[in-house]
């Protein structure tokens, strides 16, 4: 369980999922692109994810060290 002041922490940073959610999203549209053949818009989405994931990683570094 997170004790309250963490909790606040996090939401306050915005650390509800909504990132690893995103990045889920755009592994997901890149796979469909890639099986399609769209190379260009796979390798966009990944980008996304990859931002995605790297933002979720900085803010929860942030909301340990608060």
């Amino acid at each position: 369980m997170i004790p309250a002041a963490a909790g606040s922490a996090l939401l306050q940073l915005g650390l509800t999922g909504e990132f690893l959610w995103l990045a889920v999203v755009f592994v997901v549209v890149a796979i469909l692109a890639a099986l399609a053949g769209f190379g260009g818009v796979a390798g966009v989405s990944m980008s996304a994810a990859r931002l995605f994931v790297l933002v979720f990683l900085v803010l929860a570094v942030l909301a340990l060290l608060l």
